[in-house]
């Protein structure tokens, strides 16, 4: 299958002074697109039979864009974290030799605390490296969690600080979420998009799935 890394813009990996990607830029030809991550990629158990925001985004891409040969691969894998996902690199992302590449990770990072910071950013930064020069990167900082779970996850806003950093740094796309649902909740519990403390229920999934839709320049999903 001919795939369109050759035709994507350029993305400087060594610094912050790169060009800046403003959208994914599609190619004439059919496109391979790996979503990787944990279990809010994988979209199992919390979505109680709904799609995912990975399959949301399939379908806005697939069909609502009319590129029914593109292919999405999901590889997510619940409860894995950075080290988990950069240990199987090539089982998860190598082998497809992805056009697009989404890395959503840093929920159970998290659980290290900050002392686990420089590891995640570490892991994150050569799962990163480890692609095609051509393969569009987007990086997704993860959501927001309940008030229930902030004490467990104290350390979340400074692992979503690091998928910026690491955006700014490797010239990636950043979809920020949590900057999102921070706009829509302000202080309030944002439980209603969440199924439990931490995971995206439906309504979570979709405004993830439109969110990024629109940060990569892709429109948001058109309903029945």
């Amino acid at each position: 299958m001919a795939h369109g890394r050759d035709a994507a813009p350029s993305r400087t990996r060594g610094g912050g002074n790169g060009r800046e990607r403003i959208m994914i830029r599609l190619a004439d030809t059919p496109m391979t697109w790996v979503a990787t991550g944990d279990s809010i990629t994988q979209g199992v158990l919390h979505t109680h039979g709904a799609r995912g925001w990975a399959e949301h985004v399939h379908e806005r891409v697939g069909w609502q864009l009319g590129r029914l040969t593109d292919v999405l691969i999901n590889s997510g894998v619940s409860g894995w974290s950075a080290g988990d996902v950069l240990g199987a690199h090539d089982w998860l992302i190598g082998r497809f030799q992805p056009d697009v590449l989404s890395v959503s990770l840093g929920t159970n990072d998290c659980l290290a605390g900050e002392a686990g910071l420089p590891a995640f950013h570490d892991a994150m930064r050569k799962i990163i490296d480890n692609v095609g020069e051509g393969t569009q990167i987007v990086l997704h900082t993860p959501v927001l969690v309940s008030f229930s779970g902030r004490e467990r996850r104290a350390a979340m806003p400074a692992y979503c600080q690091a998928v910026r950093e690491l955006a700014a740094e490797t010239g990636a796309l950043l979809v920020d979420h949590e900057a999102h649902w921070l706009a829509h909740h302000g202080t309030a519990d944002p439980i209603p998009w969440l199924d439990d403390a931490a995971h995206p229920n439906a309504t979570g999934h979709l405004e993830m799935a439109n969110h990024a839709l629109r940060v990569m320049g892709l429109g948001e999903l058109e309903q029945p």
